[in-house]
């Protein structure tokens, strides 16, 4: 065969495709990581949040309302979910969110809040009740039947519903404003369990009981002190209005006529008392978006809870104001002013980032990919140049020998140039300026070959023979 590099040799160019493939795989690695990167960094962003709620005693209605509230979240596949974390009562809710062991915590407004609490939602409002139970036939309880103030407690036994030391602080605070020395009344307290009975045996001269007007233990109880046609006798705390200027966490408020049922009603009209909330606080540094999410939650299925528990109608928004007792977290704030922001205005920065990201790695990539088959291009250019450069010395062949080697030679640089094409190294401009040289390849090996048939055998080996010597 006549001179010219042996570019086509089928051991040299698929070796050298070979070395280059890996690096294209590498780029479009390169490439599904980073989309893989982004997938996932999606997924975490709307994987479900899950929080730690404190919440006490056990079987309170507290306690229940937060269990169905964990439960619906979970049924919605919500994106904040609960996870309760039950306590003895709301002072040691407030304290473990003050040890920072929870994310949220119901607490009682009339108690110390923790410095790093704030509101998102309002869980109840309770009163105070104060009430005389009716004396039984025969059991004359001596002083029972003349107590009609709070000023007259002194020397009796009052019980509260309740463990809590917060319910024994409210009766300090109602007897301090009638000049009542806590010290001259004894306090007796009862398990809520036991409230009713409690009530029924007479273990106390007067009764106190803090919850919602609604509250069916205080309900019950009440019922309990009401018996042999006799009615409960209920105190009105009428300083209210002064409790509450000297005790900002007290609300003066009033027990409706016929609140606790009964005929006839209980009371049998409208009752001074005071008030205070029970709240839900987000521990402060939770993230906005995740307590704005919260608070859309709980105030959405609010609705499925009234007909089970009828207290979540009482669930209200936070006290926005910038002097409320509590100052509301900004994202239940957001919420309550209708400035939640949606999932674009908080991820829109992080998504035109990763867009732009991925945009410039792709075109990085392309370009790193291109720079890779710059020597595949190569090689295909000089392939090109040498079959031109074989038409030449096919025009001017004297054997039919060399111009089948030559069209095989043809052969090896066609399949190398229709790889080059599948591969991209090359565009279809190349691809047809290498078939309009391929076509001339063929006419020239076919014009010569037509001449060679029509000369003598002996000329072409002279013929040959002479270009031989002349090399």
């Amino acid at each position: 065969m006549t001179g010219g590099p042996d570019l086509a040799d089928p051991q040299t160019t698929p070796a050298q495709r070979s070395q280059m493939r890996p690096a294209v795989f590498i780029v479009i690695a390169g490439i599904l990581a980073i989309v893989g990167a982004l997938a996932g960094a999606y997924y975490f962003a709307m994987r479900p949040v899950v929080l730690k709620i404190a919440v006490g005693p056990p079987a309170s209605d507290d306690l229940k309302v937060v269990q169905a509230l964990t439960q619906a979240f979970a049924q919605s596949h919500a994106s904040v979910r609960l996870r309760p974390v039950p306590t003895e009562g709301a002072g040691e809710s407030a304290q473990a969110l003050a040890a920072g062991k929870v994310d949220l915590a119901i607490v009682r407004g009339d108690l110390e809040v923790p410095k790093n609490a704030q509101a998102v939602a309002t869980l109840r409002k309770n009163v105070a009740v104060l009430w005389v139970p009716a004396a039984a036939k025969g059991k004359g309880r001596k002083g029972a039947a003349k107590i009609t103030k709070i000023s007259q407690l002194a020397g009796h036994k009052v019980g509260i519903i309740g463990r809590t030391p917060a319910n024994a602080n409210l009766l300090k605070v109602i007897l301090h404003q009638y000049g009542v020395d806590a010290a001259k009344v004894e306090i007796v307290q009862f398990p809520i369990t036991e409230a009713a009975e409690a009530v029924r045996s007479q273990k106390a001269d007067v009764y106190l009981a803090a919850g919602p007007i609604n509250s069916k233990i205080t309900a019950d109880a009440v019922a309990a002190a009401s018996k042999d046609g006799g009615t409960a006798t209920f105190l009105a705390i009428d300083s209210a209005e002064a409790i509450a200027q000297n005790h900002p966490e007290y609300e003066a408020a009033e027990i409706p006529a016929g609140a606790f049922g009964g005929a006839p009603d209980r009371p049998e009209e409208e009752v001074k008392t005071i008030s205070f909330n029970h709240h839900i606080v987000a521990r402060k540094g939770l993230a906005d978006s995740t307590v704005s999410t919260f608070t859309h939650q709980l105030f959405s299925v609010r609705q499925q809870l009234l007909s089970e528990f009828p207290l979540a109608a009482k669930i209200e928004t936070p006290d926005t104001d910038k002097d409320a007792a509590i100052p509301a977290h900004p994202g239940a704030a957001a919420f309550v002013d209708g400035e939640e922001k949606t999932f674009l205005d908080r991820y829109s920065d992080y998504i035109w980032w990763g867009l732009m990201a991925l945009s410039a790695m792709g075109s990085a990539g392309a370009w790193f990919a291109g720079y890779l088959k710059r020597d595949e291009r190569t090689i295909n250019s000089s392939l090109r140049d040498r079959l031109l450069e074989m038409i030449t010395i096919a025009r001017k062949s004297d054997s039919t020998e060399e111009l089948d080697q030559l069209q095989g030679e043809a052969d090896e640089i066609l399949r190398n140039t229709l790889t080059c094409f599948e591969d991209g190294a090359i565009e279809h401009a190349a691809l047809t300026a290498f078939n309009i040289a391929l076509e001339q390849f063929h006419n020239a090996v076919a014009d010569r070959k037509l001449i060679l048939m029509s000369m003598p055998a002996n000329l072409q080996r002279t013929g040959a023979q002479l270009r031989a010597a002349g090399s």
